[in-house]
């Protein structure tokens, strides 16, 4: 049985018409129907009366609406909210095997508090009432000795009530040091603000758009809002066009309707050559030209100059002809979009990459304007009164960040996570006492593990919130668990990519399992012990109270409906918050703009960590949407899915063109080590002819170390463990899409 090319796949537990349309090996359709045989700990509800309940799942950034199937109390299957105007009834496969996490063995059942070494794995459980003594008390200590600074805080993102929480906490208490996980929305964010002035997120009318260019972003493998970009590429098949570019033919280039192969790390190239022709030609937008920007013609003279088919040719390792089709099919379209970001956009990437790409937009007017790319505000829901800070306080907040966010030096971004290992590493700041780690499971998921790891070891006290024991929280020295997605209530802000606001409210469907506490009643709590201006802070007695309070008037209907759009929402078309108050080809946000070109779009190429000559190939993750890399870990029935190209018992196979292979002597299936200057893995060699000669590609979400048998402990190998990060020179964020490596027989 062979699927259509570009259909929507949904995974469905129990459903048939999910299972018919799985992306799943055949062969799983029966593994589906025993899966209560399959896993003892898997538990089998009696017989009784079905109910369905509405929340939304937060396992990942798409904000997903889904409908809980229970019987009594015991919830026995999750599908898609068929009225969610995120995902629209679907699913994915992680989406529906939630259940897993709800009911597996690999959840922390209680506050634990380490007996032995780090990561040994010796715990013993305690009180909430001792461990929030034992978190208070550390916490007050550093702060008597009037080091506040010196404590951080990790959390998966920065929205949300929960994450305001703790970033409400950090500054009563006196640390700047808040710090979320890095992804493409820094530097669409960072973007957006050097090029319009705005200081909100990038949204994508997909549902409108008609011709699609995409520089490598995984539409059907993870980017934005999984479903709804399933859900977007259905509809293109019918009426819209979409082209990707990719150095490798990935599950997105293979089912898209054309594919362009380029040499990796030359996507800006690509792009600058696509304005090139766009503007020698005159199909440029004359009126959003004329109107509503400021730069151009300098602009113009850079791409006109530099940035000729030809030239690009020689780059990104295409005819030049392909460049003039694509540039004329882009300008021709009604509704074009241009996006980027590499994979799910787990990493954030080079800003005059994004500005290259966003510049096509620009070109052709399509920006806050049907089937484009909007500015949506920043969530401001969140409304509550300033906080007051005693001395102490005050004082810890002048000091600068450790990570440098915010700086002179970086003053574009709020978060630069992927410097902090390297800071603590070279004792180039300040020291840090504590850290408290929230929906995120950075030993895992930052590049450089080795790196991150040493990090962390110098570090005295860590506290984890997981639910699960992650490798953070396997390394951790207090676990506070966090009630499950589907144990408690959440506020779910707009998801990644979407092109209008809207709110929508994850609720319980079960009690609690086990003796885990909701993070945001953790804080209250703990700020309620430290006393003080801390403890003022935080008026609300509980955190369902405080998410009350904070929808205000909107809790009823979201209570109700799961959901609140903000209908009313249209972006303004060709208005600007710049100081020109014009899209600004030449951002004039940057000092120094036109040295070397720093403040306007062009190449400027990554330089990957590694010699040529000592590692003469270049290695790429890629992601899937079978494998989470998120703050949770892939459910058991992902690692089923696992294809065995990608896995093979406990074996990881890289990609490798069989030409590349050949010249370095190996053969297919044969076990190979990796090597690449932050590490290496053994790894077993699997021939494609999609990905261009002299690359390796590593599938990312494998080789955990934390969980259990059940969630992959030891299944193949991270590969944040041989990738490093590079930073960009004008946001300080992490660019590095690749690594320089060698591959030899084991």
């Amino acid at each position: 049985m062979k699927l259509s090319r570009r259909c929507f796949l949904s995974f469905g537990i129990g459903a048939a018409a999910g299972i018919t349309l799985s992306p799943l090996p055949w062969k799983l359709t029966d593994d589906i129907s025993i899966w209560t045989q399959m896993w003892p700990w898997t538990p089998v509800p009696p017989d009784g009366a079905y109910t369905y309940e509405n929340t939304v799942c937060t396992l990942c950034p798409g904000g997903c609406g889904i409908t809980v199937r229970k019987v009594d109390e015991r919830a026995v299957q999750i599908a898609g909210m068929e009225e969610h105007p995120v995902n629209k009834g679907g699913t994915c496969i992680l989406g529906n095997s939630g259940l897993q996490l709800l009911y597996g063995p690999f959840r922390v059942e209680a506050p634990m508090k380490r007996t032995g070494e780090r990561g040994e794995g010796r715990w013993k459980r305690i009180s909430w009432k001792e461990a929030l003594s034992e978190v208070s008390s550390k916490l007050n200590q550093i702060r008597a000795s009037g080091n506040p600074h010196q404590v951080a805080a990790v959390s998966g993102s920065k929205e949300g009530t929960v994450a305001r929480l703790i970033n409400r906490f950090m500054t009563v208490y006196g640390s700047p040091n808040f710090m979320t996980e890095p992804s493409i929305q820094d530097s669409y964010e960072a973007m957006l603000y050097l090029m319009q002035g705005a200081t909100g997120s990038a949204g994508f009318d997909f549902e409108n758009a008609d011709y699609i260019l995409s520089f490598g972003s995984g539409i059907i493998e993870g980017w934005g809002a999984p479903v709804r970009m399933f859900l977007a590429n259905s509809n293109w098949r019918t009426k819209g066009t979409v082209v990707q570019v990719d150095s490798r033919l990935s599950n997105t280039a293979a089912k898209m309707d054309r594919w362009i192969s380029i040499e990796p790390g030359t996507e800006a190239a690509l792009a600058m050559g696509i304005s090139h022709v766009i503007i020698k030609e005159n199909l440029y937008n004359k009126g959003f030209i004329k109107e509503a920007s400021e730069g151009f013609d300098q602009y113009k003279k850079l791409v006109l100059d530099a940035y000729s088919p030809a030239r690009v040719s020689d780059v990104a390792g295409i005819d030049p002809s392909v460049i003039e089709e694509v540039a004329r099919a882009f300008a021709a379209s009604k509704h074009p979009i241009a996006i980027c970001g590499r994979g799910k956009g787990d990493v954030p990437g080079n800003i005059h990459e994004f500005m290259a790409v966003h510049a096509l937009n620009a070109l052709v007017g399509n920006i806050n304007s049907k089937g484009g790319v909007w500015t949506l505000p920043k969530n401001e829901y969140i409304r509550w009164p300033h906080p007051i800070m005693d001395k102490v306080a005050s004082l810890g907040m002048q000091q600068e960040r450790v990570d440098g966010a915010g700086s002179k030096d970086y003053p574009y971004v709020q978060s630069l996570l992927n410097r902090f290992p390297k800071k603590i590493n070279e004792g180039s700041a300040y020291p840090i006492e504590a850290l408290l780690v929230y929906n995120s499971n950075p030993l895992y998921s930052m590049p450089d593990t080795k790196a991150v790891q040493a990090a962390f070891d110098k570090i005295p006290f860590i506290v984890s919130f997981s639910s699960y024991m992650d490798e953070t929280a396997k390394n951790a020295d207090l676990i506070l668990p966090n009630h499950t997605y589907l144990e408690r209530y959440e506020d779910v802000p707009t998801p990644n990519g979407l092109q209008y606001p809207i709110l929508s409210l994850a609720k319980p469907v079960v009690k609690p399992q086990l003796n885990t506490m909701h993070t945001g009643d953790v804080i209250i709590k703990l700020a309620k012990c430290m006393g003080n201006s801390i403890s003022g802070a935080f008026g609300w007695k509980d955190y369902k109270g405080c998410l009350k309070q904070t929808l205000g008037s909107r809790w009823n209907q979201l209570y109700k409906k799961v959901y609140d759009v903000d209908s009313g929402f249209a972006p303004n078309k060709w208005v600007f918050e710049t100081p020109s108050g014009k899209f600004e080809f030449v951002s004039s946000l940057v000092k120094n703009a036109d040295e070397n070109n720093i403040g306007i779009p062009h190449y400027y190429p990554t330089a990957l960590e590694g010699d040529e000559k000592k590692y003469p190939l270049i290695m790429v993750p890629y992601g899937s949407m079978k494998r989470a890399t998120g703050y949770v870990g892939s459910t058991p029935f992902m690692l089923k899915a696992v294809s065995d190209e990608t896995l093979v018992k406990n074996d990881v196979l890289v990609q490798i063109n069989p030409k590349t292979a050949q010249n370095l002597g190996l053969s297919q299936g044969e076990s190979a080590t990796l090597t690449t200057p932050v590490g290496e893995a053994q790894v077993k060699v699997n021939f494609n002819e999609g990905i261009r000669p002299g690359m390796i590609a590593t599938p990312t979400g494998l080789g955990h170390t934390g969980y259990d048998e059940y969630m992959g402990n030891g299944k193949g190998v991270n590969a944040n463990q041989v990738i490093g990060t590079v930073e960009d020179p004008l946001t300080g964020l992490n660019m590095a899409w690749g690594i320089r490596a060698k591959l030899t027989r084991s």
